[in-house]
């Protein structure tokens, strides 16, 4: 593969609060997290309250989707420590719209903010990757990440056969699980570090659960990569541009998750993280229950593109040729989405966007 296509990673969700607005499955996915969260502050250790509890939100795209499970922490934090001073740290890559997060974190849009209730809150943001330390070191009370950590660091290789590793063999797969094995490394010991002694996180990923499912979404991905494949017979775009759109994920068994926490030799267990619970759960597509229910195939073509947009769409764009004009870039894109829109109008029974997630609480050891 041409090294130029192997670029870091620098993929951002679709602004204007438009990422929020249709990507109910990431908030059904937290939401679910809530009591997790809730366990973890619980049995966290009475610190010095005169130190802010520092919480953070790694990979918070534009905030909307954590609103409610962030309101319930602080609730959760008051209860223990009433006078303690709160302070939220939202991060995300350079790119991602932090304007549309300030503006619904401060109770600019419909969506009820939970500042507007909490005195003693203070709400700040980090243009900073989770693959790199976001905090001084010892000074992170609980870290909290949702349906993010299996974007890689790196595009690994491309994949000539399909868009997504789920659906890769031989030596591009073992190529990508390499990376995901590197990569959750280094996601543990930046936490490790930030982490107070007895601090928390409780992190929820895209897997690949005990029955080797990672989720019906296979027939979604199946459905992007034969439409992408479709433009190149069409002649709308090259085999190059085929081949770049390769999607930088990887979805990793509980077994890779909990290696580096309870093997003795890893840096990770080295550096005193250890696995308190994992397990996986399945959060069913919200727009295929839906449709069960209401029957109409053109409803669910118009509220299910838009969420696979939310998080595709800069990984395509990337994928064309920089030698192409902007509007011509642009409308290939328009075109890609309306097409696939037009393939779930045509054939909704064939939709299913369930996720399955395996949901982690780990804790530093005492010094």
């Amino acid at each position: 593969m041409a090294e130029s296509t192997l670029q870091a990673v620098d993929v951002a969700m679709r602004g204007g609060g438009y990422y929020s607005a249709v990507t109910k499955g990431a908030k059904d996915a937290i939401d679910s997290a809530t009591p997790l969260v809730l366990e973890a502050i619980r049995r966290l250790p009475d610190w010095d309250t005169s130190a802010p509890f520092t919480l953070t939100d790694m990979g918070c795209a534009d905030g909307g989707t954590s609103l409610d499970l962030v309101r319930q922490a602080i609730t959760a934090v008051r209860d223990r420590w009433p006078q303690r001073s709160i302070c939220i740290v939202y991060t995300d890559q350079p790119r991602n719209d932090y304007n549309s997060l300030f503006h619904l974190i401060h109770g600019l849009t419909p969506l009820p903010s939970y500042l507007a209730d909490s005195k003693g809150v203070y709400v700040l943001a980090s243009a900073t990757s989770f693959y790199r330390q976001i905090l001084p070191a010892g000074t992170l009370d609980l870290g909290f990440s949702a349906t993010a950590m299996h974007w890689l660091s790196r595009k690994p290789c491309d994949l000539t056969q399909h868009v997504h590793a789920l659906c890769a063999a031989d030596a591009e797969l073992a190529t990508f699980t390499e990376q995901g094995r590197q990569d959750w490394e280094t996601i543990l010991l930046q936490r490790a570090q930030e982490l107070k002694p007895s601090g928390r996180l409780v992190l929820v990923n895209f897997c690949k659960d005990e029955a080797g499912r990672y989720t019906s979404r296979v027939h979604m991905f199946d459905t992007v990569n034969a439409l992408w494949r479709h433009f190149v017979t069409e002649g709308v775009i090259s085999s190059e541009e085929y081949v770049r759109m390769t999607l930088p994920q990887y979805y990793r068994t509980v077994e890779e998750f909990t290696r580096p926490l309870t093997d003795p030799a890893n840096p990770v267990y080295r550096a005193g993280l250890r696995v308190e619970q994992c397990e996986t759960r399945a959060i069913p597509c919200p727009f295929a229950a839906a449709f069960r229910q209401h029957g109409d195939a053109a409803r669910l073509a118009r509220e299910a593109t838009p969420a696979l947009r939310s998080w595709t769409e800069s990984t395509f764009l990337a994928a064309l040729s920089p030698e192409r004009p902007a509007e011509e870039r642009k409308a290939i894109i328009e075109r890609y989405y309306e097409a696939y829109e037009t393939l779930l109008r045509e054939n909704p029974s064939g939709y299913r966007g369930d996720y399955v997630e395996a949901y982690m609480t780990i804790a530093k050891t005492e010094a």
